[in-house]
Order: C-alpha cells, then structure tokens, then sequence
C-alpha cells in the first residue's frame, strides 16, 4: 500500500464532525428557514442540546431565566450565537490536541482555528455575504487534513523545513513536495467523505490559494485573509505560519484597505474574551 493510501485509509478512523452541524448549516443556508427550523434541527440530538442548553445557562450569558429548551435558547440568544455554539462543540475534540509535526502544542491548532473562524465570519458580514455561518464553519474546520498528516510531517520534518529554507517555498509548498499531497488537499478529501456542501470543500481545498484563480472566489479569499490575520496577531503560527505565502492581491479583491485590516484586528482584540469563554464552554 502506498503513503497516499494510508492517508486516505486512515480517513475512516477519524471522528467525524457530528450530523447535526451539516443539518444545522442546510437549514441557514436556506433563505426561507425559521428560528424554530433551527431548533428542530438541534433537538433531536440529545448532546448537542444538553451541550448548548449548559452554555446558554451558564454565567457567561447572564441570563435572568434559563433556557429550558432549544427554542428558548435560540429565542433567548438569537441564530448566529447558538449555531457558533454547534459548530464549536462539533469540532472541539478533533482539534483540542497537540500538532507536533506542525509545531503546535496542546490547545493551539484549536484556539487558531476559532480565531481563523470568527475573524472570517466578522469579514464576511462586513462585505455582505449571505452564507457567512458557511463559511464560519469552513474556516474553523479548514485544516483538518493536518490532523491526519502531522505525523507524517513529524517524520519529514528537516526535509519540509530544509525545502522551505533553502528553495524559499511555502511550508505547504514544501509538505506537498516531499509528502506528495498537502493538508488543504487531504482536508477536501476528508471534507467529501464526510459528505460536506460542495461549496465547503472548495472553501477547505483552497484556503491557501495554491491555485491563484482562486483568488476571484470571495468567500476563499475571507477565509483565506482571515488566515493571514491570525498569522499577523500571532495566532496558532507554527512552522506552517512561520513560512506562510501573502497574497495581497486579496484584499483588492474584496475591498479592503489598511484600515480595514486595522479595524478587523482591532475588533478581534475587543472580543479576545469572549472567545476565551466560548473555548472554555465548549
């Protein structure tokens, strides 16, 4: 058997992100969809309710009456902030360990990739996109792929970081070198497998924007910038970050300026707490 079809094998063994997130994302999509669609969505999924009703309840919000369901919880803290509790509760223990490989400790990849996800969502909401829970969710789960392939970038380690030294690649240029594929193209593959919109495993496949047409795509580019945000603040680097190729050209394409830049990572710092309770909630 070959690298690549160990890769691909080893796609089944990983806990997939739970059915209720991509029937939750359907539901929002759809223009036509209710608050109470939301919540019959989530309700049957005793979990996911219980995991929602104990963060609705708890300190954080404050509220005066507990939820005592998921259509008081979606009343009580409208759509956008029950849907993020879903989707941070879905991908929390696939992404909560450590990323050796990439240089990521224990909590990193995580914290990186919700910062990656609201940082998107807050762009995409300021250019006006419709689907801005979609992408959301496509940024937060982006690099799933890496989850698979650390090890095999552990053991490849000075040969990627060599490649990036010496031949000036990106680090994922250098990953896709020496190990024949790269995380955006095995987190797609993960993506279909587990049978994501095909508009979220576009967004997965080219949020580096390897193919640079891409660029074009608004809702790739914010995820992609958002990328690059965390990358300027600091965020989840690692190796990755630490060799991680700038397109400027996306912020023409979507409008932004250096103000703009300045105000989204201005805000991101704003809401630095309450992304540290949602992490701990979830």
């Amino acid at each position: 058997m070959s690298s690549l079809q160990y890769l691909l094998a080893e796609i089944q063994n990983l806990k997939p992100i739970p059915a209720v997130a991509h029937q939750l994302l359907a539901v929002v999509d759809n223009p036509g969809s209710s608050m109470e669609d939301m919540a019959n969505v989530i309700q049957y999924d005793p979990v996911m309710t219980a995991n929602v009703l104990r963060a609705c309840n708890s300190a954080y919000f404050g509220l005066k009456h507990p939820a005592e369901s998921i259509k008081d919880a979606v009343n009580m803290l409208g759509t956008d902030q029950v849907i993020e509790l879903v989707l941070l509760k879905s991908g929390a223990a696939s992404f909560s360990g450590s990323q050796g490989g990439y240089g990521l400790e224990e909590g990193e990849m995580w914290r990186y990739s919700v910062s990656s996800a609201v940082i998107a969502k807050q762009m995409a909401a300021k250019i006006g996109l419709a689907n801005k829970n979609t992408i959301f969710t496509a940024s937060l789960v982006k690099d799933i792929g890496k989850i698979i392939l650390e090890k095999y970038v552990a053991r490849s380690r000075h040969k990627i970081l060599d490649l990036v030294e010496k031949e000036n690649l990106s680090f994922r240029e250098a990953e896709k070198k020496v190990l024949g594929i790269d995380h955006a193209e095995l987190g797609a593959m993960i993506a279909k497998t587990w049978k994501f919109s095909p508009k979220m495993v576009k967004i997965i496949r080219h949020h580096h924007l390897a193919d640079e047409t891409m660029i074009k795509d608004k809702e790739v580019a914010v995820v992609y910038l958002a990328d690059c945000i965390c990358m300027m603040i600091g965020v989840g680097v690692g190796d990755d970050g630490l060799a991680y190729r700038f397109r400027d050209q996306s912020l023409r394409e979507l409008g932004f300026g250096a103000d703009d830049m300045a105000l989204i990572i201005a805000a991101y710092g704003e809401n630095m707490q309450k992304i540290e309770n949602l992490l701990h909630m979830v």
